[in-house]
């Protein structure tokens, strides 16, 4: 017998919050409703999933405000990495998604490693344009300056 119910959080491969859904009573009855995902569907609960949408509303206008802060920040920085490399500029070595974030972090912009979006490592000196998602609606553009290290004593080239 199936049981009709309003989602309370999203539940994967069920529906999104808010949704009416049809379950089995027993799924509903010893998965949904001890965890609090899903409730009976009444009055009372419609005012509570109401409460709560415009909860999440609020928390997801402050994320995409903060997001987008930070995109504006980003894109006015500029960072540089000194690596070694060969006479013919090439890296000893490659710059990754870590370096990027470590370099962010000691400007003082704190951002996921997951947010450098990388096809591949770069591996060469050179100046780079690199996009940073910061939320699903916000991307940025960081100028990477990667650099050789020059030893003491050696000429500028």
């Amino acid at each position: 017998m199936a049981v009709e119910l309003i989602l309370l959080e999203d539940v994967k491969d069920l529906g999104q919050l808010g949704d009416k859904v049809r379950v089995a009573e027993g799924y509903a009855r010893n998965y949904l409703l001890p965890r609090h995902l899903a409730a009976r569907a009444t009055k009372a609960t419609l005012r509570i999933l109401e409460a709560k949408k415009l909860a999440l509303q609020k928390q997801a206008e402050d994320r995409l405000a903060v997001a987008q802060a930070m995109a504006e920040k980003i894109t006015q920085t500029s960072v540089t990495l000194t690596m070694e490399a060969t006479e013919e500029n090439k890296l000893y070595g490659s710059v990754g998604a870590q370096q990027v974030v470590d370099a962010l972090k000691e400007i003082g912009i704190e951002i996921e490693r997951h947010a450098v979006q990388l096809a591949e490592p770069i591996k060469e000196t050179g100046v780079f344009n690199l996009d940073i998602k910061l939320h699903d609606d916000v991307q940025a553009v960081l100028k990477l300056w990667v650099v050789a290290k020059k030893e003491p004593g050696q000429p500028a080239t």
